[in-house]
């Protein structure tokens, strides 16, 4: 399941960071690749202890605590600190499935990764290609969101890159590790949350949001691990 979350940035904060990344030095993404993944990927990265990368990701991470949308859909657990890539020039990752377990830098902390997330940071106009493909089975979802979006998708699902014929692609991601591993689990606490919201706002003194309320919160208690 891929889910969209908006204006995690605004287009304008997106633009600003885009600029400050325009200025940044970009080693070559395949050396942070594992050897399997290193043969598909062809773009660009900034390292892990970029103080550029490491400004921005902090800014990431604590308007993600702000963002209800997040929450509901990720019940972070853990969020390994954003990283940032680039594809220009034919750019392109081919088909891959992400690491399972993450070492967070400059930390034993680590952390297992339920959720991968791509915040775009790039306008759609301002390149061609770079879309995301995710496969779930027989279905494929292709995805370029407008600058300032987030997506989320399982990081156990296989997807690619689409390589990059005009302009750049600027983005910024990173992993999560879930109160709730289960995809489905999260789906349906996600669904549960959303009519909640709906009801309260349709009528919010009707006794059946407290009721719904309370099963939300008596489900996530039994699946959750802390």
């Amino acid at each position: 399941m891929l889910i969209d979350i908006a204006q995690v940035l605004t287009r304008e904060e997106a633009a600003s960071a885009r600029r400050r990344l325009e200025q940044a030095n970009w080693p070559d993404g395949r050396t942070t690749a594992g050897h399997v993944a290193a043969r598909a990927k062809a773009n660009r990265q900034l390292a892990d202890d970029d103080p550029l990368g490491r400004s921005l990701g902090e800014e990431i991470i604590q308007r993600l605590s702000r963002t209800p949308r997040f929450i509901a859909a990720a019940l972070p657990l853990k969020v390994l600190p954003p990283r940032f890539n680039l594809y220009a020039d034919e750019g392109s990752y081919g088909r891959h499935i992400d690491s399972a377990v993450f070492s967070t830098p400059g930390s034993p902390e680590r952390l297992r990764s339920d959720l991968s997330a791509t915040l775009f940071l790039s306008d759609p106009e301002d390149y061609d290609g770079g879309e995301l493909i995710a496969e779930f089975g027989m279905v494929r979802e292709r995805v370029k969101l407008p600058a300032g979006h987030l997506l989320l998708y399982p990081a156990n699902s296989l997807h690619q890159v689409m390589p990059v014929t005009r302009g750049a692609r600027y983005a910024a991601f990173f992993w999560v590790q879930s109160l709730v591993r289960e995809q489905s689990r999260r789906a349906i606490l996600l669904e549960l949350d959303d009519s909640i919201q709906a009801l309260a706002v349709r009528a919010p003194d009707d006794p059946e949001v407290v009721r719904l309320t309370g099963l939300y919160h008596n489900l996530l208690r039994e699946w959750a691990e802390t």
